[in-house]
């Protein structure tokens, strides 16, 4: 019996999962990207469609922590009112799947109208589609720059 077969079914088994995995990231890519293009468009349809139903959004403002019905309440009217909602331009982007590619991680850098943030979030795939169960947003603050933001923030806590 010859064992030169197990050695090509290992590569090749091997070769589907990571192939797999790159499609997966790409997806992933994908969606987020025209996520944030969404928003760019004012497209509400397919922004709040990409999050889960039990999906939260938690802003920059430690008030901001929005389930789904809550956020999608809150900033509907945003959409319908104009032609952009807000316009993040993702630059970079990690995504790190599990192992069975049910969910992902991810966080990327974004340039915004607040200079650059910080984005990062779960997703989960869903009847074969990836859907956003998480994203958090926060603003990149320089090190040399964080002990005035704490004097700031500590005199707002204050009023």
């Amino acid at each position: 019996m010859s064992t030169k077969p197990l050695p090509l079914l290992s590569f090749l088994l091997l070769f589907g999962a990571l192939s797999l995995s790159a499609q997966s990231t790409a997806d992933i890519n994908t969606l987020l990207d025209q996520w944030h293009e969404a928003a760019a468009k004012a497209d509400e349809d397919f922004y709040f469609g990409a999050m889960a139903d039990d999906a939260f959004f938690i802003g920059t403002d430690a008030t901001e922590v929005w389930d789904k019905a809550t956020f999608v309440q809150l900033y509907l009217p945003l959409f319908q009112e104009r032609q952009s909602a807000w316009d993040f331009k993702p630059l970079r982007r990690n995504v790190v799947l599990s192992d069975d590619e049910t969910y992902a991680w991810f966080n990327e850098t974004l340039d915004t109208w607040m200079g650059l943030c910080r984005g990062s979030g779960v997703l989960q795939k869903q009847e074969g589609r990836w859907r956003i169960k998480q994203y958090v947003l926060s603003v990149a603050v320089d090190n040399d720059a964080i002990r005035q933001v704490i004097e700031i923030h500590q005199k707002l806590e204050k009023q």
